[in-house]
């Protein structure tokens, strides 16, 4: 069986919507990481935005918290787009545009190739991770787990 790693994160942003004036910067080069991101070494998938789709409460049901969630082929792949590539310059000034959220704000997780968990299945995993640490079951890059055999 083949596997993907799932990462989901979730940052609370400073500003009550993504909308508001102090989230500006960080709205403009939105476009610009995903893009980059897309086209990295392993990516798989992401989770996109629908603009022009009704409004639906993330799986927390707190508009005020943004959840990022991806799947890539490997652990190195999203290892090397998050901290060698742009999207590093964007997360050095995160104080500028989030709160700290929690002791873990992301969570990585094996998935079988060709899946995709849902919203709600990735915020269990980042609980899961708050609560009780790092396991198979939920993992961050500081203690990462083979993917299954």
């Amino acid at each position: 069986m083949n596997y993907h790693l799932a990462q989901v994160n979730v940052a609370r942003m400073k500003g009550v919507s993504i909308n508001d004036p102090e989230m500006k910067d960080f709205r403009d080069h939105t476009d610009e990481v995903n893009t980059l991101a897309e086209q990295s070494k392993g990516f798989v998938w992401r989770d996109v935005f629908d603009e022009n789709a009704t409004p639906q409460p993330n799986a927390l049901a707190d508009e005020q918290v943004l959840i990022n969630f991806s799947i890539w082929e490997d652990v190195e792949s999203l290892r090397t787009y998050t901290y060698t590539t742009f999207h590093t310059a964007i997360m050095k000034r995160q104080k500028e545009w989030f709160q700290k959220y929690g002791e873990a704000h992301y969570a990585l997780w094996w998935i079988e190739a060709g899946t995709t968990p849902t919203e709600k299945e990735a915020i269990e995993r980042l609980e899961y991770l708050q609560k009780n640490g790092t396991s198979a079951h939920a993992f961050t890059f500081k203690e990462v787990f083979e993917k299954p055999v």
